[in-house]
């Protein structure tokens, strides 16, 4: 079990106005690749939504993000999953840039955006499998072990479109516990999860950290993870 070890990032604001921030994350302990983000900047429709952004996650550490919306949260996890190219700066993946290393990168990421990304006439033990044909299934966990730890035995031959909200998320997440990856790259997982939810989806993270993976996240609440390096990174605007 990890120590519990929470500090809040360091946020300045420069002299000429535009954002910045750092998180200075010290370095793991744990073996493994980690995450790495150097002097990131992003900039949308002429507007600077952050710059010289530096931090590092590597394996048993948790990255949460907060800011006010518009601040660059979504901007800043799409940037890391390779979705969205940086004004300035770049990722690195076990010291390497993002560009170099994409495709074994990709192999070890998680990705979970605002919308669930699931295929609504499908049901979800479907969408399970089309999951882990795409990504490396994890073989000690079935696709109905799965769906009973996000809450969602009883609905696995339902198609998605008539499940929920909050139910829909579910199956999303239920891809995190299907499938092998050590990054998980997390948008407001919280979204549309009742409060038993929330506390299925911080136990998730938990034992994904404690298992060696990484996470990073946006939420505009306090995340609770006992036993976890939790860090955060304020996006001021």
């Amino acid at each position: 079990m990890l120590e519990t070890a929470t500090r809040p990032a360091d946020v300045v604001r420069p002299s000429n106005g535009g954002p910045h921030a750092s998180a200075g994350l010290p370095a793991a302990d744990a073996s493994g690749p980690r995450l790495t983000a150097e002097g990131l900047s992003c900039v949308r429709d002429d507007r600077t939504l952050f710059r010289d952004l530096s931090f590092s996650v590597g394996p048993g550490e948790v990255l949460q993000v907060d800011g006010r919306n518009g601040s660059g949260k979504t901007s800043l996890l799409r940037i890391l999953c390779g979705l969205t190219t940086p004004s300035a700066g770049e990722v690195l993946w076990g010291g390497q840039p993002l560009t170099r290393v994409r495709a074994d990168y990709l192999l070890e990421l998680a990705y979970l955006g605002h919308a669930p990304g699931v295929k609504l006439d499908l049901t979800p033990v479907e969408n399970l499998r089309i999951a882990r044909a795409l990504k490396r299934a994890r073989e000690e966990i079935g696709i109905e072990e799965a769906l009973e730890r996000v809450g969602l035995l009883g609905f696995e031959d339902v198609p998605v479109r008539t499940l929920s909200a909050g139910q829909g998320r579910r199956v999303a997440l239920a891809r995190l516990v299907a499938t092998r990856a050590r990054v998980w790259i997390l948008d407001e997982p919280f979204t549309a999860i009742d409060r038993r939810g929330v506390a299925d989806v911080e136990a998730l993270i938990a034992h994904h950290t404690e298992s060696g993976g990484m996470a990073v996240l946006t939420s505009h609440n306090p995340v609770r993870l006992p036993g976890c390096q939790v860090r955060n990174l304020h996006l001021v605007t």
